[in-house]
Protein backbone atom coordinates (compact mmCIF):
# COMPACT_ATOMS: atom_id res chain seq x y z
CA UNK A 1 0.00 0.00 0.00
CA UNK A 2 1.47 3.35 -1.08
CA UNK A 3 1.56 6.20 1.39
CA UNK A 4 0.43 9.50 -0.11
CA UNK A 5 2.56 12.44 0.85
CA UNK A 6 1.15 15.91 0.48
CA UNK A 7 3.29 18.75 -0.69
CA UNK A 8 3.36 21.80 1.48
CA UNK A 9 3.05 25.30 0.13
CA UNK A 10 5.94 27.57 1.03
CA UNK A 11 4.96 31.06 2.17
CA UNK A 12 7.38 33.95 2.51
CA UNK A 13 7.53 35.45 5.99
CA UNK A 14 8.25 39.18 6.40
CA UNK A 15 11.42 38.58 8.41
CA UNK A 16 12.87 36.18 5.83
CA UNK A 17 12.64 38.63 2.92
CA UNK A 18 15.90 40.10 1.61
CA UNK A 19 15.43 43.43 -0.11
CA UNK A 20 17.63 44.90 -2.80
CA UNK A 21 17.85 48.45 -4.11
CA UNK A 22 17.31 49.17 -7.82
CA UNK A 23 18.14 52.41 -9.66
CA UNK A 24 15.95 53.29 -12.65
CA UNK A 25 16.78 56.15 -15.01
CA UNK A 26 13.55 57.63 -16.41
CA UNK A 27 15.24 59.58 -19.23
CA UNK A 28 13.32 58.96 -22.45
CA UNK A 29 11.27 56.11 -20.93
CA UNK A 30 7.58 55.71 -21.76
CA UNK A 31 5.57 56.40 -18.60
CA UNK A 32 3.26 53.37 -18.54
CA UNK A 33 5.84 50.79 -19.55
CA UNK A 34 8.32 52.08 -16.98
CA UNK A 35 5.66 52.23 -14.25
CA UNK A 36 4.72 48.60 -14.94
CA UNK A 37 8.33 47.41 -14.48
CA UNK A 38 8.68 49.49 -11.29
CA UNK A 39 5.44 48.05 -9.87
CA UNK A 40 6.70 44.50 -10.49
CA UNK A 41 9.93 45.28 -8.63
CA UNK A 42 8.08 46.90 -5.72
CA UNK A 43 5.68 43.95 -5.32
CA UNK A 44 8.43 41.35 -5.66
CA UNK A 45 6.88 39.51 -8.60
CA UNK A 46 10.33 39.15 -10.18
CA UNK A 47 11.43 36.85 -7.33
CA UNK A 48 10.79 33.15 -6.95
CA UNK A 49 9.77 33.81 -3.33
CA UNK A 50 6.82 36.04 -4.34
CA UNK A 51 3.84 35.71 -2.01
CA UNK A 52 0.75 37.80 -2.84
CA UNK A 53 -0.21 38.65 0.76
CA UNK A 54 3.33 39.49 1.96
CA UNK A 55 5.55 42.41 1.01
CA UNK A 56 8.44 40.61 -0.73
CA UNK A 57 9.45 43.48 -3.02
CA UNK A 58 12.56 45.59 -3.37
CA UNK A 59 13.29 49.30 -3.04
CA UNK A 60 13.31 51.35 -6.26
CA UNK A 61 15.02 54.72 -6.78
CA UNK A 62 13.90 56.64 -9.89
CA UNK A 63 16.03 59.50 -11.21
CA UNK A 64 15.43 62.04 -13.99
CA UNK A 65 11.67 62.03 -13.45
CA UNK A 66 11.29 65.23 -15.47
CA UNK A 67 12.52 63.44 -18.62
CA UNK A 68 9.79 60.78 -18.78
CA UNK A 69 7.75 60.79 -22.00
CA UNK A 70 4.28 59.73 -23.12
CA UNK A 71 3.28 58.55 -26.58
CA UNK A 72 1.06 60.35 -29.03
CA UNK A 73 -0.59 63.59 -28.01
CA UNK A 74 -0.98 62.67 -24.35
CA UNK A 75 1.33 65.46 -23.18
CA UNK A 76 -1.47 67.94 -23.95
CA UNK A 77 -4.49 65.62 -23.64
CA UNK A 78 -3.74 63.58 -20.52
CA UNK A 79 -5.43 65.16 -17.49
CA UNK A 80 -4.74 64.77 -13.79
CA UNK A 81 -7.63 65.55 -11.46
CA UNK A 82 -7.62 66.60 -7.82
CA UNK A 83 -10.62 67.36 -5.66
CA UNK A 84 -10.48 69.34 -2.43
CA UNK A 85 -13.80 68.11 -1.08
CA UNK A 86 -15.43 71.52 -1.26
CA UNK A 87 -18.01 72.65 -3.84
CA UNK A 88 -16.27 73.55 -7.10
CA UNK A 89 -13.02 72.20 -5.64
CA UNK A 90 -12.15 70.10 -8.69
CA UNK A 91 -8.90 71.01 -10.42
CA UNK A 92 -7.66 69.61 -13.73
CA UNK A 93 -4.05 69.78 -14.87
CA UNK A 94 -2.45 68.54 -18.09
CA UNK A 95 0.54 66.21 -18.21
CA UNK A 96 2.70 69.04 -19.56
CA UNK A 97 1.95 71.47 -16.73
CA UNK A 98 2.24 68.82 -13.99
CA UNK A 99 5.58 67.69 -15.45
CA UNK A 100 6.86 71.26 -15.26
CA UNK A 101 5.56 71.75 -11.70
CA UNK A 102 5.93 68.31 -9.99
CA UNK A 103 7.56 65.68 -12.24
CA UNK A 104 7.81 63.16 -9.36
CA UNK A 105 4.01 63.17 -8.95
CA UNK A 106 3.45 61.78 -12.47
CA UNK A 107 5.51 58.63 -11.84
CA UNK A 108 4.13 58.22 -8.32
CA UNK A 109 0.52 58.26 -9.57
CA UNK A 110 1.26 55.88 -12.46
CA UNK A 111 2.94 53.32 -10.18
CA UNK A 112 0.45 53.67 -7.32
CA UNK A 113 -2.46 52.91 -9.65
CA UNK A 114 -0.76 49.62 -10.65
CA UNK A 115 -0.41 48.39 -7.05
CA UNK A 116 -3.04 46.60 -4.94
CA UNK A 117 -5.70 48.90 -3.50
CA UNK A 118 -5.34 47.76 0.12
CA UNK A 119 -3.06 48.08 3.16
CA UNK A 120 -0.33 46.13 1.41
CA UNK A 121 -0.38 48.54 -1.53
CA UNK A 122 0.05 51.49 0.84
CA UNK A 123 3.00 49.71 2.46
CA UNK A 124 4.59 48.89 -0.90
CA UNK A 125 4.47 52.43 -2.31
CA UNK A 126 6.68 53.66 0.55
CA UNK A 127 9.61 51.75 -0.99
CA UNK A 128 9.52 53.96 -4.10
CA UNK A 129 11.88 56.96 -4.08
CA UNK A 130 11.54 59.44 -6.96
CA UNK A 131 13.87 62.36 -7.79
CA UNK A 132 13.63 64.96 -10.56
CA UNK A 133 17.38 65.16 -11.27
CA UNK A 134 20.36 62.82 -11.47
CA UNK A 135 21.29 63.08 -7.80
CA UNK A 136 19.75 60.93 -5.07
CA UNK A 137 20.67 60.40 -1.39
CA UNK A 138 20.64 56.58 -1.56
CA UNK A 139 24.22 55.92 -2.70
CA UNK A 140 25.00 54.24 0.64
CA UNK A 141 22.51 51.46 -0.19
CA UNK A 142 24.48 50.69 -3.38
CA UNK A 143 21.50 50.37 -5.75
CA UNK A 144 21.90 48.17 -8.81
CA UNK A 145 21.19 49.86 -12.12
CA UNK A 146 17.98 48.41 -13.57
CA UNK A 147 17.87 49.02 -17.31
CA UNK A 148 14.45 49.09 -18.89
CA UNK A 149 14.75 48.03 -22.51
CA UNK A 150 12.30 48.91 -25.26
CA UNK A 151 11.58 45.23 -25.91
CA UNK A 152 9.66 42.80 -23.74
CA UNK A 153 12.35 42.04 -21.17
CA UNK A 154 14.17 44.24 -18.71
CA UNK A 155 17.69 43.31 -17.76
CA UNK A 156 20.10 44.12 -15.00
CA UNK A 157 23.07 46.08 -16.27
CA UNK A 158 26.43 45.06 -14.92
Amino acid sequence: MAILQSQKTWVAKPLEVTREWHLVDASGQTLGRMANKIAVLLMGKHKASYTPHTDTGDFVVVTNAEKVVVTGRKNKGKLYQTFSGYPSGRKLETFESLQARKPEQIILLAVRRMLPKNKLGHQIINKLKIYAGDKHPHAAQQPKVYKITQGRKAALAS
